[in-house]
């Protein structure tokens, strides 16, 4: 088995002129490749064969989200992330959190109508954090953090 070298072959066929071109495939409609096409027609063939959907989805929920909880819960409440079908939401206060979470059915709700494409399927709702010592995502139980090394 000989071993191969990119660059020479690249080099051999441009000397040759046999270089390979993909295919352009022709739409259904009759148009040629090299017709001009609408960009909003390529971004959403875009979209639909690279599977991004729930992706913007997901992302709309977070830039849009006072429009989806109304302005008075999303100066409060914040969307921190996403995990399989999790939102989690931070407010500024305990009493906040604790009025979100009797609102959750409701607000669960308003989510899945208001972004259909978003996979949320429950809420997580926290109150302020207050500063940690945790870094990463990975501890050991009974470790103090970096203040194991003070004495």
């Amino acid at each position: 088995m000989t071993k191969k070298d990119l660059a020479v072959e690249l080099f051999r066929s441009f000397q040759t002129g046999k270089r390979t071109r993909k295919k352009i495939e022709i739409k259904q409609q009759g148009n040629r490749a090299t017709d001009p096409q609408l960009l909003s027609d390529l971004l959403s063939d875009l979209v639909q064969e690279r599977e991004w959907k729930s992706g913007i989805a997901e992302g709309t929920l977070f830039s849009t989200w006072p429009k989806i909880v109304g302005a008075e819960i999303a100066e409060h409440a914040t969307p921190l992330s996403l995990l399989e079908g999790v939102l989690t939401v931070q407010t500024s206060s305990t009493a906040w959190a604790t009025q979100l979470r009797l609102l959750a059915p409701d607000v669960l709700a308003t989510i899945q109508s208001s972004a259909p494409g978003a996979l949320v399927e429950s809420l997580t709702i926290i109150g302020p954090q207050t500063p940690s010592w945790k870094k990463g995502i990975r501890t050991i139980r009974g470790s103090k953090g970096p203040r194991d090394t003070y004495g």
